[in-house]
């Protein structure tokens, strides 16, 4: 059974191992670098507090998924951005759409009034992810620099709320 809720500090050292699986195997997130639990609790304080985390947590409250929204500075103030990660083996299993599902109620109750998606364009499971969940294309970035040097291509989504 799987739970959705926001994360406390215990959960940061699961999902930083979650986070950094997903890092080391490479090709689907923009990430190029493992990150620590210290890491993603700073990325939480975040002011101001527009923003919103989720975990998606198992029957032993290990951590299966997170999600989140926040500001970013290259779009308007009315979108937010949304990162999404599910342990490596547990996709398909309805686990994203169960953060997703607190994630909008979230983005609504801080008054975004879309969501946007910043996807590479190699990975193909985020793209049919964000396309299941009623995400439409709007764009895209052609060679993206990520931190590594890898130049990739992005295609950007939107989900109106």
């Amino acid at each position: 059974m799987i739970k959705v809720r926001r994360p406390i500090p215990l959960d940061l050292p699961d999902m930083a191992r979650l986070l950094n699986a997903i890092i080391h195997e490479g090709g689907t997130t923009a990430l190029a670098r493992p990150v620590t639990g210290d890491d993603l609790g700073e990325w939480m304080e975040f002011e101001p507090s527009r923003n919103a985390w989720h975990v998606a947590v198992d029957g032993a409250e290990r951590v299966v998924g997170f999600q989140w929204i926040e500001p970013e500075k290259t779009l308007p103030p009315e979108a937010a951005n949304i990162a999404t990660f599910v342990e490596i083996g547990q996709t398909g299993l309805g686990i994203g759409s169960a953060l997703f599902d607190a994630t909008k109620k979230a983005a609504k109750e801080l008054g975004y009034i879309w969501i946007n998606a910043n996807i590479r364009a190699d990975n193909e499971g985020g793209l049919i992810y964000y396309q299941s969940r009623g995400f439409q294309d709007y764009g895209a970035i052609e060679g993206y620099e990520m931190a590594n040097s890898q130049i990739v291509d992005k295609r950007l989504k939107r989900f109106d709320l």
